[in-house]
């Protein structure tokens, strides 16, 4: 199996438009961070989690020639913005499937009507396989996916368990019974957002914490934002199995 972070910003990215903090400005490219997305690779099959507002540059990025489906984790921009650039995938294989909780789906039905409608239907829109998911696991190409939800403020998130790696993002709160289902990973990657306190996310104090009670093999931390610092002087101050992921990162499992 192949991780590779397709990016591993916040919402706004970094740079920031109209921001001069020092962490925008920096020349060091793991500080060009773009929204927060993987892929995931297995025997031929490949999945990108979250399509936001950069999935046609990180396509392009990696050179990405064709996908198996998308998942997404939740509703917000910065993770299913990038939805109409999927068609050039539909050339290849007709609908693409997609799989998210119903609330979700029914969201992006709102937002991209004109992808979903079925009368009059603009010929140029992408064509979409609806997958609504559950609590339950399902299989992707021999694969067992397990949902896990999270909570994002009061949003529910869904967080993805693909054999022994988890990738969760917009992390607040978890239940216990959901943490259950994070036990004995080799790979743990959670969001990270900043130095101080936010209401709905994780900072990095609470990010190390939670990678300590969980205890994966190793941790990255991603969805960063400007406000955390340069990448090189944190990834100083973290533990020796926990490391900062940027764009373009890969790991083999």
């Amino acid at each position: 199996m192949k991780i590779t972070f397709l990016g591993t910003g916040t919402s706004q990215g970094i740079p920031m438009i109209a921001n001069n903090d020092p962490v925008c400005l920096s020349t060091d490219i793991r500080d060009k961070r773009l929204r927060s997305s993987i892929m995931i690779e297995w025997e031929g099959a490949r999945y990108i989690v979250d399509c936001g507002p950069d999935f046609r540059q990180q396509m392009l990025r990696e050179n990405v020639q064709s996908i198996n489906g998308v998942l997404f984790t939740h509703e917000h921009s910065d993770h299913t913005a990038g939805l109409d650039d999927l068609r050039p995938y539909c050339y290849q294989m007709g609908e693409v499937p997609i799989y998210a909780k119903k609330r979700v789906i029914d969201n992006l039905k709102i937002r991209f009507a004109y992808i979903f409608e079925t009368e009059n239907r603009y010929e140029g829109a992408p064509k979409l396989e609806e997958n609504v998911i559950s609590e339950a696991p399902f299989t992707l190409k021999g694969l067992e996916v397990r949902p896990i939800e999270v909570m994002h403020g009061k949003l529910p998130i869904t967080a993805y368990r693909f054999g022994n790696a988890a990738y969760i993002t917009d992390l607040k709160t978890i239940s216990e019974a959901e943490k259950e289902k994070l036990k004995n990973l080799d790979i743990l990657i959670v969001n990270a957002l900043r130095i101080e306190e936010h209401p709905t996310h994780l900072n990095l104090e609470q990010a190390i914490a939670f990678v300590e009670e969980i205890k994966p093999k190793k941790a990255y931390f991603s969805h960063i934002s400007h406000k955390l610092g340069f990448h090189a002087e944190v990834e100083k101050l973290l533990p020796e199995n926990v490391f900062l992921s940027y764009d373009g990162l890969q790991i083999d499992l």
